[in-house]
């Protein structure tokens, strides 16, 4: 029986990048950082955008303009196994999966949202799985996810809008905290963008949570930037800082405009006996 790789077979990754997470509990990063060239992954990239052309609407909240898809997986760092869960039967999507953020959503505190699941077919595809294992690379310096299974979501969102009066939101509109364990990290890799303005990220302290970055002091905002480049991306150690996307608008060109985001989240499975 062929051996599964372990997180020491995993591809190389820029020690720069822990580094920075490991000190101020944040990081930003290129492709190239992550030993990552999009041009050399234009199939599974192709595969992952046609996912995001029929994304459907977030089905708590129809009119923001928010579309996403979200599944879960296992990964068990001493061999290497990383399996999706399969979801719930839903007559409407076909299969849900529970994404809950407890009370640190101040739009949804303590509700337990159903989304429609990732498509099987998405799973195996290779930029995917060399993205979620970059990721733990990353991750797995913090001892408190090297001996129980770890949690992963893979949550695909796209902010889209067609008129100059709409604009698009991530959820919740403000800096937050995604919740759970002191050992939560989350990745965002950006897959793309035609056409809008806004999509400004901020990470800024955890104290700021529940207000915008223009809210709170500067000196309690540690960056400001604007995803541009396919792959590039940001990493935050949960509970160490707060994190943030502004809402999109249409831009000056022709067509509808679109924000399309990879968020990858890593967190222990806790003992429930």
């Amino acid at each position: 029986m062929k051996r599964a790789p372990t997180l020491h077979d995993r591809p190389h990754t820029d020690d720069a990048v822990t580094d920075a997470l490991r000190r101020q509990g944040y990081a930003r990063y290129s492709a190239a950082d992550l030993g990552l060239e999009a041009a050399a992954h234009r199939t599974d990239l192709a595969e992952i955008e046609d996912v995001y052309a029929a994304l459907p609407l977030d089905p708590y909240a129809p009119h923001s303009n928010r579309f996403r898809r979200y599944s879960h997986a296992v990964y068990l760092p001493w061999t290497g196994q990383l399996s999706f869960t399969p979801g719930a039967p839903d007559p409407t999507y076909g299969t849900v999966t529970e994404y809950w953020q407890d009370e640190h959503n101040p739009e949804f505190p303590d509700v337990r949202r159903r989304l429609p699941d990732l498509p099987t077919t998405l799973h195996g595809n290779a930029l995917l799985q060399r993205l979620i294992h970059t990721d733990l690379t990353h991750a797995m310096w913090l001892e408190d996810l090297q001996r129980t299974p770890v949690y992963v979501g893979v949550h695909l969102l796209k902010l889209a809008v067609h008129a100059s009066a709409e604009t698009a939101v991530s959820s919740p509109d403000c800096l937050h905290q995604d919740g759970g364990s002191p050992a939560t990290f989350t990745f965002a890799h950006f897959i793309g963008s035609t056409n809008i303005h806004g999509g400004e990220n901020a990470i800024a302290t955890p104290e700021s949570a529940g207000r915008r970055p223009d809210d709170v002091p500067d000196s309690a905002v540690h960056a400001r930037f604007t995803l541009d480049d396919p792959l590039d991306g940001y990493v935050v150690h949960d509970h160490r800082v707060s994190h943030y996307v502004g809402p999109v608008s249409l831009g000056d060109g022709t067509g509808p405009g679109e924000r399309r985001i990879l968020i990858i989240g890593l967190a222990p499975y806790g003992p429930r006996l």
